[in-house]
């Protein structure tokens, strides 16, 4: 397993984003995990898309002239994630969510990314979990399906809040939707007091990653503070031959007390730990 890491540009949101990619590159990392968050991000799809070629075309110069690749593209339509959730009820709702997918896979293909991620959907109180679930299958087959044909790797994060709040909920999302990757988060779990062995067996579907400090009752904690056994996550992944990135996604936000970590000194303690455990083969850069 070949460490590659990355870091997302949404952890510094007080800076411009180029300043943002030079932080990321003085930090010594390969990659960048592009946040397209909708009302929320340093790059708003509906600004993005505007001028799909163009925006795209900017973002690849700005990383190579930087020495950075583009990681993964993180779609978000929406500060609530249920407003254009995949498994909206609203059919126009699902409709746009659809072509701004597409147009994520078109923007990825642009910049150079060969792996998207989006959210799983959740579940409308004023109906059944069953049929939340299966709209939530039918939406991601169909984005399985559109991202191989574009030659990129689709991963879902399970999350707080979401359809997939638990790693047994993850697995039944894996196993009804052939092809399914997961952009597997353990702090989401963690904060739920969910124990790192009961995630990972999630590892063998994990096609990118994201790092930070959890313990249980904070979605993100410091380095020192956290309780998820890191080690073990490497060692596992290394078993299941792990070629994806490993992105460090420290965010800054009043959500789940997530404004309360140094993101510059944590990423370095992540990025320096990492490096530890998973050794850069002698004569790679």
């Amino acid at each position: 397993m070949t460490l590659r890491l990355a870091c997302a540009d949404f952890t510094f949101p007080l800076l411009p984003h180029d300043k943002v990619l030079q932080l990321i590159a003085m930090l010594d990392l390969q990659g960048v995990d592009v946040g397209l968050f909708e009302q929320r991000s340093h790059l708003w799809p509906s600004c993005e898309f505007a001028d799909l070629p163009g925006a795209a075309r900017r973002l690849k110069t700005q990383l190579d002239d930087l020495g950075l690749q583009a990681a993964d593209i993180f779609l978000q339509m929406d500060p609530d994630f249920t407003a254009y959730a995949v498994n909206q009820p609203d059919a126009e709702r699902r409709a746009k969510a659809r072509d701004w997918f597409v147009r994520t896979l078109e923007y990825a293909n642009a910049t150079g990314a060969r792996h998207v991620t989006a959210l799983p959907g959740v579940h409308f109180a004023d109906e059944t979990h069953a049929d939340s679930l299966a709209r939530t299958v039918d939406e991601l087959a169909w984005r399985v399906e559109q991202a191989q044909q574009a030659g990129i790797v689709f991963g879902v994060e399970a999350h707080v809040g979401s359809i997939a709040p638990d790693p047994a909920s993850a697995a039944e999302l894996i196993r009804r939707v052939p092809g399914l990757t997961l952009t597997l988060d353990y702090t989401h779990f963690t904060r739920a007091g969910i124990a790192d062995a009961e995630v990972e067996s999630l590892v063998a579907h994990a096609s990118h990653f994201h790092i930070r400090g959890a313990r249980p009752g904070r979605l993100q904690a410091s380095f020192a503070a956290n309780t998820i056994d890191y080690g073990r996550v490497v060692e596992v992944a290394r078993a299941h031959n792990y070629q994806g990135w490993f992105g460090l996604e420290y965010v800054w936000q009043e959500w789940e007390h997530c404004n309360e970590c140094d993101n510059v000194s944590e990423t370095i303690l992540y990025r320096d730990f990492l490096r530890q455990t998973i050794p850069t083969p002698t004569g790679a850069s």
